[in-house]
């Protein structure tokens, strides 16, 4: 059973802003959701109390469903949660998101971000909100080779290769 999340519009200020105040584990998790990956690779990503993490998401409003795969079956809803509009995904679609080319700053530091919290996953929480907080390209890429550095430490050169060459060659052109 797989389940497709994403985040509402409180769930996006939050990230923005702060205003709730989530605890670190519930912001680490927030911060993962992006409307492709399914909970059953969430779960891989969180590493405390991933289900309680996804249901207490939900429950306050940061997160809701988007889409079921194909082959998976409703989740069980906590009682009282307002029942979700299914729709199939092809499996194809939860594990990875295509590489988009990068035509500006905002995107370039979005895709730094996402691609360094897809890698590491909630370590990466400290270093993604510093890349969100720069306003330009010269405040980013130290950042950015900060990222491949730890990447490298946690998935190997090749993956810090691959980082660099998406980001660093992209923002170049």
């Amino acid at each position: 059973m797989a389940t497709i999340y994403r985040k509402t519009a409180k769930g996006q200020s939050e990230i923005e802003t702060r205003a709730q105040r989530l605890p670190p584990r519930l912001r680490s998790a927030l911060i993962l959701v992006d409307g492709r990956r399914s909970d059953v690779d969430m779960r891989k990503l969180i590493l405390q109390q991933p289900e309680e993490t996804l249901r207490t998401l939900s429950e306050q409003g940061f997160i809701e469903i988007i889409a079921f795969t194909q082959d998976a079956a409703p989740p069980r809803m906590p009682p009282g949660a307002p029942a979700p509009r299914p729709q199939a995904v092809p499996a194809a679609q939860t594990v990875a998101a295509p590489v988009m080319p990068v035509r500006s700053f905002e995107a370039t530091r979005a895709q730094a971000v996402r691609s360094f919290t897809d890698l590491v996953g909630p370590m990466a929480e400290a270093l993604a909100i510093k890349m969100e907080r720069t306003r330009s390209l010269d405040e980013l890429l130290p950042l950015v080779r900060t990222a491949q550095t730890i990447i490298g430490n946690a998935r190997g050169g090749q993956a810090a290769a691959d980082y660099g060459t998406r980001l660093l060659g992209s923002a170049r052109s």
